[in-house]
């Protein structure tokens, strides 16, 4: 009977595990959000040549209310299609010619950035089910900060070093101006995947569970034990 229910398990689990139909279009809907983000009108920055842009609000969010897997899908195939040439960056850009320019860095962190927060995200929710109040919401934002610091931030300074020819203080610096927004589109998107995990509890808490074992192999386990008694 525990062989049975052990086999069972782990058919569910790879049965949960499979995209379908419903994640599909999640990863469709969320790329198509990342791509509006990008149409929204862009802050210039002087110095690195890269706008201030709601972007990175999308791109946490993604991460966040998706998950590590299918946030890399969304935020992929948005990069992948400005890449072939649809006018979704910033400044309505698209094609390879992108990849020269001081934004380069910044557009594939945003794919790295998404996967690490919904990894990161992921593990919150676990440890934290069945008691959301009790400092999930400063853990997500901590894992969307570390998240965007690490991914975007860092790959956009290594981007601006090779591609605008500046050395490691100038990028640096120049990209601190990006921090204050960060924060608050952190928040934001925090804000809004706690509502979205609010009202659609199977949006990413059905992949983060796990699984136990089904009540016949409990009671087979107690009856084991009681059967050990004196």
């Amino acid at each position: 009977m525990t062989e049975t229910t052990g086999s069972d398990a782990a058919t569910r689990a790879r049965q949960r595990n499979r995209w379908n139909a419903t994640d599909l279009a999640l990863i469709a809907v969320f790329a198509a959000l990342v791509a509006g983000s990008a149409l929204i009108a862009a802050v210039p920055v002087a110095g690195l040549g890269v706008p201030i842009t709601v972007q990175t609000l999308a791109v946490m969010l993604t991460g966040l209310a998706l998950g590590p897997g299918r946030a890399f899908a969304a935020v992929g195939l948005y990069v992948l299609l400005g890449l072939a040439g649809l006018p979704i960056f910033s400044g309505g850009r698209s094609g390879l010619g992108v990849l020269a320019g001081p934004s380069a860095g910044y557009i594939i962190g945003f794919v790295f950035a998404a996967t690490a927060v919904g990894w990161l995200s992921a593990l919150v929710l676990r440890r934290t089910a069945g008691r959301p109040g009790r400092g999930r919401p400063a853990l997500l934002f901590a894992a969307a900060m570390v998240s965007s610091i690490i991914f975007v931030h860092g790959l956009g300074i290594l981007g601006v070093m090779v591609n605008a020819k500046l050395d490691f203080s100038k990028a640096f610096l120049g990209d601190l101006v990006f921090y204050p927004g960060d924060v608050i589109k952190n928040v934001l998107a925090v804000t809004i995947a706690l509502t979205l995990h609010k009202a659609f509890p199977d949006l990413l808490l059905r992949r983060v569970q796990t699984v136990r074992p089904a009540g016949p192999a409990a009671g087979s386990s107690s009856n084991a034990k009681a059967a050990q008694r004196p």
